[in-house]
């Protein structure tokens, strides 16, 4: 966040976070905090409230979910998930998604 900008109402923890990987230096690392942003967008409501983008290795993206029941699930919806996201990012930034059980927000 720039100095002496002020942001007013709640804001969204993928802005908060990208902000701070930018002063550290860590742009490389921006690409999870872009992900959180999108999230509930990509996915939906009911698949966000259930699942939490972890991290990037290359162009694999970690999901924790909250059960091996949404596991299965979100493997079904994987091929259109990625389709979304790379559409919303408007960039191939994720070619596969693994899902694991996690924290979830």
């Amino acid at each position: 966040m720039e100095q002496g900008k002020k942001r007013s109402g709640f804001v969204h923890v993928g802005g908060v976070i990208e902000d701070i990987l930018k002063t550290r230096g860590m742009v490389s690392n921006t690409r999870l905090a872009k992900i959180w942003q999108i999230w509930e967008e990509a996915v939906g409501e009911g698949i966000a409230s259930n699942t939490t983008p972890a991290a990037f290795k290359g162009n694999l993206l970690i999901v924790y979910a909250e059960s091996s029941t949404w596991i299965q699930q979100l493997h079904f919806l994987k091929k259109e998930m990625i389709e979304k996201i790379n559409a919303i990012l408007g960039r191939n930034a994720v070619q596969d998604i693994k899902f694991k059980i996690g924290p979830v927000k």
